[in-house]
């Protein structure tokens, strides 16, 4: 037996394990997203709201078969049957394909970079969420990093001629999806189980009026099926990897890793897509990396201290 001495020295390398595994999860989620607009580029043909069904269809089989084989199906029984994280569920499940549905739009309407942006934003968001929603305080530098981010939104409006609706809409209902998984606590695995059970009625029958008023379509390329079972895992695993991290990490610190996604979407959209960026969306961006640049300073710096 371990003495109560010893106990809270022992507890000290298992809390660090826990929080560098979290770290590695959310560098291998943001990766993977960062390099996703190059998968549903290759299926734009297959229309958008097709694209979040198939992705949601073949995200929930390969879950199912993941519980299955770790015999934590009845996990999400438990969660479905309790009311109160039902209903925690139903709101992330919603943010979710939202989420997801925009951001295969503006993939499809070429509007990368806007995405792009959308992330450059997110890590601010969470911020700002933790400090309303989680009473997590920030020090004045932070402050100062939020308000370069705003005025780079701004920029940002006038670039495109009106207000970013792609980038605040992704930024919005992924930071509020954080949110939520952290708040409930629910399983990595279970939780996205749940939440694409809960979609998937609605994408099944989209799929199932699409081949009765269309016939087979899109379905009949070998390639094209092949990329939209792909979605499945593409989906899926960065979600676990994240889900997995945001119970380890504090929204702060998952939101100094998120610039790796956009980052990647940003050459992604400019080398793959060749879409255009004027001097004043540049601005914008420059702002936003000024920004981040602040906030990361700040949160080392405060690390370095503790």
């Amino acid at each position: 037996m371990t003495s109560p001495q010893t106990a809270p020295d022992a507890a000290i390398p298992i809390a660090a394990a826990e929080t560098r595994n979290g770290v590695f999860a959310a560098l291998g989620a943001y990766v993977l997203w960062g390099f996703l607009p190059i998968l549903f580029g290759l299926l734009s043909n297959v229309g958008s709201v097709m694209i979040v069904a198939e992705r949601t269809l073949w995200s929930l089989l390969l879950l199912a078969i993941i519980l299955g084989v770790m015999g934590k199906l009845g996990e999400v029984l438990t969660l479905l049957t309790d009311w109160r994280k039902s209903g925690v569920l139903l709101l992330s499940a919603a943010l979710l394909a939202c989420n997801w549905l925009l951001f295969v739009w503006a993939v499809e309407t070429g509007q990368v970079l806007e995405v792009s942006f959308g992330y450059f934003i997110n890590p601010l968001v969470n911020v700002a969420i933790g400090m309303v929603m989680l009473g997590e305080r920030q020090n004045r530098m932070q402050a100062i990093a939020i308000l370069i981010a705003v005025i780079a939104i701004a920029i940002q409006a006038a670039g495109l001629g009106g207000v970013p609706f792609i980038a605040l809409g992704l930024a919005l209902s992924f930071g509020f999806y954080g949110f939520f998984r952290k708040t409930a606590a629910l399983g990595p695995a279970a939780g996205l189980f749940a939440e694409t059970l809960l979609i998937a009625p609605f994408a099944l029958a989209y799929v199932a009026y699409d081949l009765a008023h269309n016939g087979i379509g899109v379905h009949a390329d070998p390639q094209t099926m092949l990329l939209l079972v792909f979605s499945g895992p593409a989906t899926a695993v960065p979600l676990l990897l994240f889900a997995y991290a945001i119970r380890r990490l504090r929204l702060t610190t998952i939101g100094m890793f998120q610039y790796l996604a956009p980052s990647l979407q940003f050459l992604v959209a400019i080398i793959v897509f060749h879409e255009h960026l004027n001097g004043v969306r540049l601005a914008s961006f420059a702002l936003i990396w000024v920004s981040l640049a602040v906030f990361s300073y700040d949160s080392f710096r405060r690390r370095a201290r503790g």
